[in-house]
């Protein structure tokens, strides 16, 4: 989770004395002799915080684990993946941290996959609010379809840095990702992947409200009327009354984004029954007639599937997996 990147002020301290089951299966037959059946397919889409933070500051084994999360990733058509940090300062080039992105993906053949971040000035982080900003946003995406149109989008604000109150976010130029998959020829939909605000004091919380709404925000801009799936680590305990400095509960802040963009949240829609994960997948179908339709078919948390071989978890989230189901004229 991300709160433990409080701990970084230790490695600072450190740094500063060492000086797919799926195939992506579609039926395009659009036009054909079938009478221009609807075009369809299935394919399965994984979330995952790979906990890839340093090992002199994790509270799990990134170094040992995450060579062991890449094969596992194979399985999926769709991956997006938080704390997948592949930009840092310079001051831990030494550390074995900067591998675990190569490794991470050192085993995953899907063949469309994001670019390294660009770094903090040119996604506009604002560098006033983060002058101890260290790493990248951690978002990845990995896919068997092609897509376009990466977007990278830092949240207006943070909150704690090395010292003092907080859960350490502005170490990070943590935000939301965006990129346009085209499922076949013509049908697009807009995947989105984010990392929320962690940490529960006041503030924290009123980032949380704040961030879904700049991303609501984005997704009314940017995504009118299209086919939207997201997915990522909200840090939004939904089943818990846990209230944010304007006395919303987490559940509230869940409800007003879906309510706000019209997304359904794929748990809801697939009577899953593990209801209280920070680490959520919602989506909704093309406005239009001639847009795509989408349906959750399947929701788990396969954690027995991603464990070390002493049967310890691969990360300190569980990875969250959600079949879909799509048709387009």
């Amino acid at each position: 989770m991300w709160g433990t990147w409080g701990k970084i002020a230790a490695l600072a301290l450190l740094v500063t004395a060492c000086s797919g089951s799926g195939d992506g299966s579609t039926d395009t037959g659009k036009g054909d002799d079938d009478g221009g059946k609807p075009r369809s397919g299935d394919f399965t889409m994984l979330s995952y915080n790979v906990a890839g933070l340093p090992q002199e500051i994790s509270t799990v084994h990134p170094k040992d684990h995450i060579p062991l999360i890449s094969p596992l990733l194979d399985e999926y058509d769709v991956v997006v993946t938080q704390e997948d940090f592949d930009w840092w300062r310079p001051a831990l080039d030494g550390f074995d941290f900067v591998h675990y992105h190569e490794r991470l993906r050192a085993e995953a053949t899907q063949p469309h996959k994001t670019a390294q971040y660009p770094g903090p000035e040119a996604t506009g982080v604002d560098l006033a609010k983060r002058p101890e900003l260290q790493v990248g946003d951690g978002l990845g995406v990995l896919s068997r379809f092609p897509f376009s149109d990466e977007a990278r989008v830092p949240w207006d604000g943070c909150f704690g840095g090395f010292t003092g109150p907080g859960a350490a976010d502005c170490l990070s130029a943590k935000g939301f990702a965006m990129v346009r998959l085209e499922l076949a020829d013509g049908v697009e939909v807009d995947l989105y992947t984010l990392h929320a605000e962690a940490g529960g004091s006041a503030e924290d919380q009123q980032l949380q409200a704040d961030d879904f709404a700049q991303l609501a925000d984005y997704m009314t801009a940017h995504s009118q009327g299209r086919a939207i799936i997201v997915g990522g680590d909200t840090n939004l305990h939904t089943d818990s009354d846990h209230p944010d400095a304007s006395g919303d509960a987490d559940d509230e802040i869940w409800a007003k984004f879906l309510a706000d963009t019209g997304l359904t949240d794929a748990c809801d829609a697939t009577k899953c029954p593990e209801t209280d994960s920070i680490d959520k997948i919602a989506y909704r179908s093309g406005a239009g007639q001639e847009d795509v339709t989408l349906k959750a078919t399947d929701h788990e948390l396969p954690r027995d599937r991603f464990k070390d071989p002493a049967g310890d978890d691969l990360s300190d989230h569980p990875p969250l997996v959600v079949a879909f189901h799509w048709s387009a004229p």
